[in-house]
Order: C-alpha cells, then sequence, then structure tokens
C-alpha cells in the first residue's frame, strides 16, 4: 500500500489487530476464539493485513533497559529542503523517529542517547551542522508517564 492509499477494515481485523496490539505474540487459536472466527481464518487475516502493509508485528524493547538513559524530542527549523534534512537524519542510530510538521517546526526528531555527552555531540556536531538546519529546540523527556501503541484500526 502506499501512503496515499486507503484500506477499510472490517469489524473481524478490527478485533484481531485489537488482541495482536496487546501481545503481538498471542496464538492465532487464541485470537480466534476472543473475536469468533476459526484459527486459520485468523492465520489468513492477518497475512493479508501484513502483506497489505495494514499492520507490521515486531518486538518493541525499552530503551532505558538498553542503556538510552537520555532521551528527546528535538524541533527543526529547515531553510531548504525539509526531506533533505530528514533523509539525513535517517541513518543515526539514536534517531528513531523523523515527522514533517505544519506546526512551530518543520521537522520533529526524537532521539535516545545513553547519556548527556553523546546526546550533545549529536546536537552539536550533527544535526545542527546539517545544511538546511537553521535552529533547534530540545525538549528533554523527564519521565516517561504513557507510551502505548494501539492506534485505532
Amino acid at each position: 500500500m502506499t501512503a496515499n492509499s486507503h484500506r477499510q477494515l472490517d469489524a473481524a481485523d478490527q478485533a484481531i489487530i485489537a488482541q495482536l496490539q496487546e501481545d503481538g505474540r498471542r496464538a492465532y487459536g487464541a485470537i480466534g476464539e476472543a473475536v469468533g472466527l476459526s484459527e486459520g481464518a485468523v492465520r489468513h487475516r492477518v497475512g493479508r493485513l501484513v502483506s497489505g502493509e495494514v499492520i507490521k508485528i515486531v518486538a518493541i524493547t525499552d530503551p532505558a533497559i538498553l542503556g538510552a538513559r537520555m532521551r528527546a524530542t528535538v524541533g527543526i527549523h529547515v531553510d531548504g529542503s525539509v526531506q533533505a534534512v530528514a533523509d539525513a537524519l535517517d541513518p543515526l542510530p539514536e534517531v528513531d523517529y523523523v515527522v514533517s510538521t505544519a506546526g512551530r517546526f518543520d521537522l520533529l526528531v526524537e532521539v535516545q542517547c545513553a547519556g548527556e555527552e553523546r546526546f550533545f555531540e549529536l546536537l552539536d556536531g550533527t544535526i545542527r551542522t546539517l545544511p538546511g538546519v537553521v535552529a533547534t529546540e530540545t525538549f528533554v523527556y523527564l519521565k516517561l508517564h504513557k507510551q502505548t501503541y494501539p492506534w485505532p484500526p
């Protein structure tokens, strides 16, 4: 599917997605029992949802447990091509989220680093030096109060 295509999901697809959002490893038989379908029907529907790029089933890690003690969102003002700056940020391993916005910033970038020193190097030595970046504003995470992934299907 392309970013501009749209797919209608029926009630069964939505129920399957809700089950997978609770536990991406839930057995198809258990999902079938919960949503009123056979295991085979669930397997077929999940396969169709994955191949159609409606869903991805992935492992989600806890950055703090893996050593990323410093997390922040960086708002970036760009002069020129926003796409060029977004493309330059893409390969940076500490950058896990880049979105173009129509608000106060041209880009919002989520970064996760082992500590303040690495964050400073990334911000001052890499992000601020990219061609087109004219200003940044940093929002350091003090405490994560809620993080969920159950976007409505």
